[in-house]
């Protein structure tokens, strides 16, 4: 099996305060992190060599993945200093891969897809990258991919167009060579700049693979909330993370909560995302907030509520 790059090196802006405290990829989601998720899945899918790119907080993600052993697979990172972009990311990893192709997969990805058809297709089709999507029933809410009758790719619909258009929710294949063009360390980004020049250059170079495979969203805190409740409630597990202490007269209702938290005796949570090592008070109570430790500045939408910040989840 080829080897796989997870894109882990992002800023996260959408997601913040959340992403002030952790890279995207090392959320917990139902009690595992997103990036284990993500390795489990490519693990089951026959891939054992990973490259993880980091920028913004790396030491959560390294603390959490290793060298990838607990996972089945063997993790090496790539390094970014600024941040690289969707192309310039691949190009930078590339020597590491050491791979005339590879698996691309963004670091909010959580699906069911069955990774073998997408690896068929691109071959078959000599593309030089195979980009995977779902009929995009929200094009209200998301860009859509466009695809010619033969799925090459043609394009990007911007949201609230009625175009049929296709999700991309961050899973393709590329051969290595689709990068070579892209400036050594430079920020360059795939969808937008170098795919376009590619299919210009070869027609057809740049496909769509449709597929029907459940994805999940991150993109916001409230996405992020939802997926959490709902991977709890599908595999039945709890939203706690470790050394964490709930009081027995406090109550926590459909809440995540992160690790090393304390939640104090008479305390109401109801709705919220508590983040690392935060302490809720005794005989407070909390709906529907994002609560995370004081540390430096507020973010827009954040007040101060003794050494918490805290925003409304919404």
């Amino acid at each position: 099996m080829i080897p796989a790059l997870v894109l882990t090196a992002g800023l996260a802006t959408r997601l913040r305060p959340l992403s002030l405290v952790r890279a995207k990829a090392a959320l917990p989601v139902a009690g595992q992190p997103l990036v284990g998720r993500i390795l489990t899945w490519l693990r089951a899918g026959g891939v054992t060599d990973v490259v993880l790119n980091l920028h913004h907080q790396p030491e959560t993600l390294t603390r959490l993945v290793g060298d990838g052993a607990d996972f089945g697979v063997r993790v090496r990172y790539s390094w970014e200093t600024p941040v690289l972009g969707s192309a310039g990311g691949p190009r930078r990893a590339a020597p590491i891969l050491g791979a005339p192709r590879f698996l691309i997969v963004n670091g909010d990805t959580l699906t069911t897809m069955d990774l073998a058809p997408l690896l068929e297709h691109h071959e078959r089709s000599k593309a030089l990258v195979t980009l995977a999507g779902v009929p995009n029933l929200e094009p209200h809410k998301y860009t859509g991919l466009l695809a010619g009758p033969d799925g090459a790719f043609a394009g990007v619909a911007p949201r609230g167009s009625d175009q049929r258009s296709y999700h991309f929710f961050g899973v393709q294949v590329a051969e290595a060579a689709a990068f070579e063009t892209v400036p050594l360390d430079t920020p360059y980004e795939s969808v937008a700049t170098l795919y376009p020049q590619l299919n210009a250059a070869r027609p057809g170079a740049v496909r769509v693979f449709e597929t029907n495979a459940t994805n999940s969203d991150i993109g916001t805190p409230l996405d992020y909330f939802d997926t959490c409740m709902a991977f709890t409630g599908r595999e039945g597990t709890g939203g706690t993370g470790i050394r964490t202490r709930v009081a027995s007269t406090a109550s926590v209702h459909r809440s995540v909560l992160w690790d090393d938290v304390e939640v104090g005796e008479g305390a109401t949570v109801d709705h919220c995302i508590v983040t690392d090592g935060v302490s809720i008070p005794a005989r407070t109570k909390w709906t529907r907030q994002i609560i995370r430790r004081l540390d430096g500045n507020l973010e827009p939408g954040e007040t101060a509520a003794g050494h918490l910040a805290v925003s409304a989840l919404s």
